[in-house]
């Protein structure tokens, strides 16, 4: 199948996208009327073809899987569309992260994303870079967050608070695994000694493991 390819100017098929949240609705600056007219005087400047506007109206950023945008997003996937044209970068996600992935898939694709406010625009060399900006922008936020929670556990692991879910097995059961390893007893050994007499897992399940015994251990042990 031939797929559209969006030319920086001339005849191309491109599909637009708009977007409020609910709490944006009386906002006349982020209103649905308004990002239609400035994707329609763009695509009238280019010369680009609008095959059509989707809209997700009372929808989050911050909610991938919107009914419109994936509309959108299937026109451009399907090649009847070189590009995606949106007024704000925003309408299309509030995550940085989230806009970079759709970039990405964007470039993967052969289609191109363009945002009007910021300069985004897949089909020109500067629209690329900024693209790319953006991308290192979201991996640098990613590696925040990842560094401040890596330092939030640190904190409250000094504290003596104990992380991860608290273990639901009787303490008996507990004390017999404790029991059998102090003894020497392999691992392999202990958990099919579990499986035999029918003990549930701290899920309720049968399927002992070394690994499973390993947990409790470790558990108990902090």
């Amino acid at each position: 199948m031939r797929r559209a390819k969006l030319r920086r100017r001339g005849t191309s098929p491109v599909v637009g996208y708009v977007r409020v949240s609910t709490a944006e609705q009386a906002d006349s600056g982020l209103g649905l009327e308004a990002q239609r007219r400035a994707i329609r005087q763009e695509c009238d400047r280019r010369g680009w073809e609008l095959l059509g506007i989707e809209e997700d109206a009372g929808w989050s950023g911050k909610v991938v899987g919107r009914p419109g945008l994936q509309r959108a997003l299937a026109v451009c996937k399907a090649g009847q569309a070189g590009g995606l044209v949106v007024a704000k970068l925003d309408r299309l996600s509030r995550s940085v992260q989230q806009a970079a992935a759709l970039l990405a898939e964007a470039e993967h694709d052969g289609w191109a994303l363009v945002a009007l406010d910021l300069g985004v625009d897949l089909s020109t060399p500067s629209g690329e870079v900024m693209a790319h900006v953006l991308a290192a922008i979201a991996q640098f936020e990613r590696r925040l967050i990842g560094q401040r929670t890596k330092d939030a556990l640190a904190v409250r692991r000094a504290q003596g608070v104990r992380l991860g879910r608290p273990s639901v097995l009787p303490a008996a059961v507990v004390d017999r695994i404790a029991n059998e390893r102090r003894a020497g007893r392999p691992l392999a050994a202990i958990a099919d000694g579990l499986r035999t007499d029918g003990v549930a897992t701290a899920h309720g399940g049968a399927a002992w493991w070394p690994s499973t015994v390993a947990k409790v251990l470790s558990g108990r042990a902090a």
